[in-house]
């Protein structure tokens, strides 16, 4: 019987000839991400710091983006906190407030490859499946006794097996797929399993697959993985890493899976996500009497320069509803100056929409953007939950930048196929 993703990689890190669902491994993981929370998390240790160190200044990858730049004097002595740990250890990995969005930072640099195993003190490090590695979120106990060991365990994950047949129609992205594919399983559907995605997936660039996998969590997933197949390499080559640089490795044809499913992506159309869950599936044609206070184009999920470059496709010559707000958030710097040396960034400011600086903010409600009582917001990102734009009392709904740049036209809710 053939392997799973995840068991040939826990195999291999673990040095066991094979592992099965449900074993307990113990393995070294090539990074530990912490952002905002690496204070918090070397905090609980500071005294073993002290006396031990951190094993490898090589291990730690910390960005500061979750409150970048600080909006309180507490976060400001958060960021302190953290700027002193990294020049008293010798951190190597550090991206101080304005590089980026932690995962967005990760995938840029070259620090998550195929075959290998990245861990994070964030839920969405499950984002880096999209070049093969196996990727995963820890939480901030876990995080700490790795910066002191290198070493923790691991629970090897049952397999789901997800095809993709057919191609998409024009005007639906990867967005409405994966909120289409958490509609379906249900926001625990694929809890504590390693997803892998098969089928007609070459239509799907290096960005879609970022957006797959990124909201693999969503679904209670450990990690959301697509093979390196030629899309893969191109983009791997194309941040100077050679096949060489990595061991990419994928399930056997033969593997057993827990469960498949098959999705016809031609019949896909473009999807929301309504309050207050992200398995609450609604077609955006359905919705167009819903009006929106504020729209979000970006996050980890959605601030990519291919979501900027389609939305500002659909805003070109337009103006965002006076009755509505359009922010923007490209992921990382690099992203916002190709956008800039494109013209991105000045078709949707003359839109009317409010360029921020790259970072987490009105994602988590901690920054920049925060919802009043009753307001609603059509946003990028991954999470719809109350409170989550930092007000219980007011709603999210999440689809794609084509849908969100269309909503912002009209004011309400709209399919993006429905404006010219």
């Amino acid at each position: 019987m053939g392997k799973t993703f995840a068991e040939k990689v826990l195999a291999k890190r673990s040095g066991n000839d094979s592992v099965v669902p449900g074993q307990i491994v113990m393995i070294k993981p090539d990074h530990l991400l912490m952002h905002d929370n690496a204070a918090a998390i070397t905090a609980k240790i500071k005294d073993d710091l002290d006396k031990h160190g951190v094993v490898s200044k090589q291990l730690p990858v910390i960005v500061i983006d979750h409150v970048a730049p600080a909006a309180s004097e507490k976060t400001a002595t958060n960021h302190q906190d953290i700027r002193k740990f990294v020049k008293k250890f010798d951190i190597e990995n550090f991206f101080d407030v304005g590089h980026g969005i932690c995962h967005q930072i990760v995938f840029e640099k070259g620090l998550a490859l195929p075959g290998g195993i990245v861990l994070g003190s964030d839920s969405h490090t499950c984002s880096y499946g999209a070049v093969g590695c196996f990727s995963t979120g820890i939480d901030r106990t876990e995080a700490a006794s790795l910066i002191l060991t290198g070493e923790t365990w691991l629970k090897v994950p049952k397999t789901i097996k997800m095809t993709l047949k057919g191609q998409l129609q024009k005007g639906v992205s990867a967005k409405d797929i994966i909120l289409h594919i958490i509609g379906d399983i249900a926001a625990d559907g694929a809890t504590y399993c390693s997803v892998e995605f098969w089928g007609d997936i070459g239509q799907l660039s290096i960005e879609d697959r970022f957006v797959i996998s990124n909201m693999g969590i969503e679904m209670g997933a450990k990690n959301a993985t697509f093979p390196v197949d030629k899309v893969a390499v191109e983009y791997l080559n194309s941040i100077g890493l050679a096949p060489s640089d990595y061991d990419a490795v994928w399930a056997d044809d033969d593997a057993e899976y827990y469960m498949e499913k098959e999705y016809d992506l031609s019949a896909i159309e473009p999807v929301v996500a309504c309050p207050h869950q992200v398995d609450n599936k609604c077609l955006a044609k359905d919705l167009s009497d819903t009006k929106v206070d504020q729209c979000l184009i970006g996050t980890c999920t959605n601030g990519r320069l291919s979501d900027l470059v389609a939305a500002a496709n659909i805003l070109k010559g337009k103006k965002v509803h006076p009755d509505t707000r359009l922010l923007v958030l490209p992921a990382s710097r690099k992203i916002y100056e190709e956008a800039l040396d494109m013209g991105i960034i000045k078709t949707l400011s003359e839109a009317g929409g409010v360029i921020l600086p790259p970072g987490c903010g009105p994602c988590l409600g901690a920054h920049q953007g925060v919802l009043a009582p009753g307001e609603k917001c059509i946003s990028t990102a991954n999470r719809n939950f109350k409170g989550r734009m930092g007000c219980k009392e007011a709603e999210i709904y999440l689809a794609s930048p084509e849908t969100v740049a269309a909503s912002a036209i009209n004011g309400r809710i709209t399919d993006p196929r429905t404006v010219v």
